[in-house]
């Protein structure tokens, strides 16, 4: 599964967030300026080559849905960023976020507490 673009994200966030709408539709949660019609449906179409998303027809007009969850998309991306940059390592992830202090002791100490819970 690839890494969608920031203006793919939107559109997933959008249907994940509000769940089948037609592109005229998705126009409406943008701010000003919004984009062009025909912008946001390249990336539809895009997005549906590429599997994340499906349609229905409605006459002329299709309505589309997301066909990956949010968190199947997450865990994907967080897999990957962990391939790419921690050699495969959770540790090393978890390593560097204390190291950078971006991860405090008692978070660090709650993830703990989460684990253990989990694996009983």
């Amino acid at each position: 599964m690839k890494r969608l673009s920031p203006k793919e994200e939107v559109i997933m966030n959008l249907l994940w967030e509000h769940g089948p709408l037609f592109v005229k539709e998705m126009l409406n949660f943008y701010d000003d300026p919004k984009p062009h019609f025909n912008t946001v449906s390249t990336f539809v179409r895009q997005l549906e080559e590429e599997g994340f998303i499906g349609h229905r027809a409605f006459g002329v007009s299709y309505q589309y849905y997301p066909l990956i969850s949010r968190e199947e998309y997450h865990k994907h991306t967080v897999r990957g960023i962990i391939s790419k940059y921690f050699n495969n390592s959770y540790m090393g992830l978890v390593s560097a976020l204390v190291k950078e202090e971006e991860i405090s002791l008692d978070e660090l100490k709650e993830l703990i507490r989460q684990v253990e819970e989990n694996g009983k």
